[in-house]
Formats: structure tokens, sequence, C-alpha cells
């Protein structure tokens, strides 16, 4: 057979102009948002270098940040809590559904929906009774009074709330992807697996998460990252109220850097968004390196 050998410059060259887009779109953002970080700056006048004063403002001198801190923590927790949930659907879909691919397509079309019509929907579904909302009406038909709530108003639920629309949003999305990884798993493994007596739950532990553990680290890190960098959901439904209750690291930044015209400040903010999301990928990456060596 012929092989086709290339010389390690000549797929340098081709790779350069990648690299350099890559670069310029994504590295020198970032570096510059670093820089703006050090800033005293209202993003369109004149600067003015304060070092890591606004680092210090942030850590120390902001009641908004960790409590927005907390909750987009809190929104990847729950998000990657739904991973096991999509794997499990994936597995029934895939054994007792004969056609499988229109259900597993109609949990994908809250993926497909606008951002917007799903916050719009959903704002009306938690909409008081008198107002429309499907909840609180399907309560009080209940004789549930005691259960309703403002749902979007109330701060001591209405990030609960949010977390659900989320979660609700992108079951399928995460479903397809591991749908996919185990269809790929060879039928042959599990044939061999059934005349040894591994068959059922006993054979998805042994066979189907193993065999499907970089799948479910590619949906891991998707549900992490995507959370950390929530904003849409949140400035449709909430914008980060009521008095902040809703506010997330994303939203706490557009909130600086635009409407309170301190840029510098934002980009603070940024910076340090970039960094868990730096580090939440080499520690993910980590711990499912660990797993597939384990499994290997």
């Amino acid at each position: 057979m012929n092989v086709l050998r290339v010389s390690k410059l000549t797929i340098a060259l081709f790779v350069l102009p990648c690299l350099l887009l890559y670069f310029c779109l994504v590295f020198v953002p970032v570096l510059i948002s670093m820089y703006s970080g050090l800033l005293d700056w209202n993003g369109i006048g004149e600067s003015a270098f304060v070092g890591l004063q606004n680092f210090k403002t942030l850590f120390f001198h902001d009641p908004v940040f960790w409590p927005a801190v907390r909750r987009t923590l809190m929104f990847a927790v729950f998000s990657m809590a739904e991973i096991p949930v999509a794997l499990f659907i994936a597995v029934l879909l895939n054994r007792f559904i004969k056609k499988p691919n229109f259900l597993v397509s109609s949990y994908f079309l809250p993926v497909i929906l606008s951002v917007v019509v799903i916050g719009q929907l959903w704002k009306t579904i938690y909409n008081p009774a008198s107002m429309g909302g499907m909840i609180n009406q399907v309560l009080e038909a209940l004789h549930l009074q005691s259960w309703t709530h403002s749902w979007l108003t109330e701060p001591g639920i209405a990030m609960y709330s949010l977390y659900f629309v989320a979660l609700w949003q992108y079951l399928g999305y995460h479903t397809l992807i591991q749908f996919t990884g185990i269809q790929n798993i060879p039928a042959d493994i599990y044939e061999a697996a059934k005349i040894d007596g591994a068959e059922g739950l006993k054979a998805d532990w042994h066979i189907t998460f193993p065999m499907n553990i970089p799948i479910f680290k590619i949906s891991i890190v998707l549900a992490f990252i995507g959370s950390l960098q929530a904003f849409d959901m949140v400035m449709v439904m909430t914008g980060g109220g009521p008095a902040h209750a809703t506010d997330v690291i994303s939203t706490h930044m557009y909130n600086m850097s635009f409407l309170s015209m301190k840029y510098g400040y934002g980009s603070s903010i940024a910076a340090f968004l970039v960094a868990v999301c730096l580090i939440a990928t080499v520690v993910i990456n980590y711990v499912f390196n660990r797993l597939e060596r384990k499994y290997s």
C-alpha cells in the first residue's frame, strides 16, 4: 500500500493559517481583555493603569460578585448532574426502541429554538395564575394554593426556576451526544457479554459506560463551560433580578461593562471567568484521562 509521505514543514505551512486565525480571534481578545482588567476605563475615554486594584475590589469589596460565582457554579453542578440522566435515557432508547431517531430528534428540538423564544415561553408558564401561568393554574386546580409562587420574582426560588429551564432545554442535546456514542459501540461486544451472563444494567456498567467515557467527557466539558458562560437565558427571563438574586458571572460582567460603564472592571470579571474555564477544563480532562486509563 502506498503511503503518502509529507514533510513536517509542509504540514506546518498548511496548519499555520488556521492557527493564526484562531490566535487572532481567540487569544488576542483574551489578552486584550486581561490587560483591560488592569485599567480604570469606561470603554470610551482615556484610561488609567491601576494594576490589580480592579481584582482587589472584585474579590473583597463587591457584594454581588461572590454570590454570582456561587450561582454560576451551582448552574454548572446541575448541568453536569444532568449528563448521567441523558446517558440513561440514551441507553433506554438504544435498547427498547426499534427506531429511536424520531424520539431523539424530538428531545433535541428545544436546543434548536431561540433562547428568546424559550425564555418568553417559560416566563409565561411561570406567570401568576391570574396572568395565565400554567404551573400556578395547575396547582390551584389541585387545591395546592400553598405551593404556588411568583417563580421569577421571589429571590429564594428564582434561580432554581432558571436552572430547571436550562436543564429542560439541554437534556435532548446531551441525550443525542450520548446516544451517538452508544450506537458506535460494536454490538458484538454485547453479544459476547451476554454469552458470559452479562446483560442489562450489568452490561451497561461494564461495557457501555467504560466505552462511552470519551463521549461522556465531551458532554461534561460542554455542560460545565456552557454553564459558566450562561448569559442569554438569565437576561431574557429575569435580567439578573430581583435585586441581583439571579445574577451570574456573565450578567454581572455585562452590567459592569456596559450599564455602569466600568469597562476595566468588567474586563477583570471576564479575566476571572476565562481563568475558571481553563482550570475547569484541565481538571475535567485530568479526571477523565485517569478513568480512560483505568478502563482501557
